[in-house]
């Protein structure tokens, strides 16, 4: 018996693929130490429910920044904590297909493989994100075509254009999930004088968020609790779906020009392609309402959304994994 795992290693979310069960876990990707004895005291879900309520010597923070490791050990404690958690014989030594950055380096990609293996892995296979995020949205990568895949995470945007099985013009963008959080809270301290945690202006993204401002779209308003920021004393303020896409321009004004930028450097032939099926939006960042249609508005061409797009790119590491031997080309390209 060989155990196959796909685990799409994500700045703000991990979540892990294993075979023939499909999508197994799906949790932050957060660890909690301890400054004083550096002692990791928890990891994923539980980490990330200690956000804002920990005293000083105690650190919440994640260990990937733009997706790649920014901290080695904690790295290594969130690998070994997924494969521990999925039940199989501990001396097999699991097969692993695990996400990277399109334009990760080869020191960034020895790190990711050395975790892996410490970890508790047998063999590792890096797959740049781009790819897996297609092949998760079920779009024909090997064809002689030109298929666009953006893919929105928590620390990067990717934007690719894919043809044969590679990525044939591509850009990677610092500003993806983690940043709409960050403008949102920028947001309501300018112009609300609020401070909000994290946690809350993330789900003001999820519950009110949007792209673009439209005349019947005042009905999302939220009701936000913060600290009032003249007289330190709480507060609560309501947000419109209106406020989130002005805090969000600045930010998805720099995703639309990664995609004008990708497909200004794409071959007309491929071109073509795109203007057929469309730019196809993966990752977290593609549920934020209505930026289907303002990506449509600046760039002409059509959008689509992938079905369960948060998943998008685990799927694509489940489906190398339940067939490893017809993607075994893209594997080793992957080198």
């Amino acid at each position: 018996m060989f155990i196959k795992i796909g685990i799409d290693l994500g700045t703000a979310n991990s979540i892990v693929y294993l075979t023939n069960k499909g999508i197994v876990i799906n949790e932050p990707t957060v660890v909690a130490v301890d400054e004083l004895s550096k002692k990791i005291l928890a990891v994923g879900r539980e980490a990330k429910d200690m956000i804002g309520k920990t005293p000083g010597d105690i650190r919440i923070y994640r260990p990937l920044r733009e997706g790649v490791i920014a901290d080695y050990q904690a790295t290594l404690a969130l690998l070994r904590y997924f494969l521990n958690k999925i039940k199989y014989p501990k001396f097999l030594k699991p097969l692993l297909i695990i996400s990277v950055p399109a334009g990760i380096t080869s020191t960034e990609r020895k790190a990711v493989v050395d975790a892996s293996l410490e970890g508790g892995a047998g063999e590792v296979h890096p797959i740049r994100e781009p790819i897996l995020a297609a092949l998760g949205a079920d779009i024909p990568i090997s064809a002689p075509f030109g298929n666009m895949i953006v893919n929105i995470g928590g620390g990067t945007t990717e934007i690719s254009v894919i043809s044969l099985g590679g990525i044939v013009a591509w850009d990677s963008i610092r500003i993806a999930g983690d940043k709409f959080d960050e403008s949102i809270k920028d947001y309501l301290r300018k112009k609300h004088n609020l401070a909000v945690g994290e946690r809350t202006s993330e789900l003001i993204k999820i519950q009110v968020g949007s792209a673009i401002l439209l005349k019947n779209n005042t009905e999302l308003i939220m009701g936000v609790n913060g600290i009032d920021m003249l007289t330190g004393l709480p507060r609560a303020v309501k947000i419109t779906a209106s406020d989130v896409a002005e805090a969000l321009q600045r930010d998805l004004r720099e995703i639309v020009s990664g995609i004008k930028k990708v497909l200004a450097n794409t071959p007309p032939e491929l071109i073509a392609d795109i203007m057929e099926k469309g730019i196809v939006l993966s990752g977290g960042g593609a549920l934020l309402r209505n930026l289907d249609s303002l990506i449509y508005q600046h760039t002409g061409v059509p959008v689509i959304i992938a079905e369960d797009p948060l998943y998008a790119v685990a799927r694509g590491t489940g489906k190398i994994i339940e067939k490893i031997d017809m993607y075994r080309r893209i594997i080793l390209s992957q080198r």
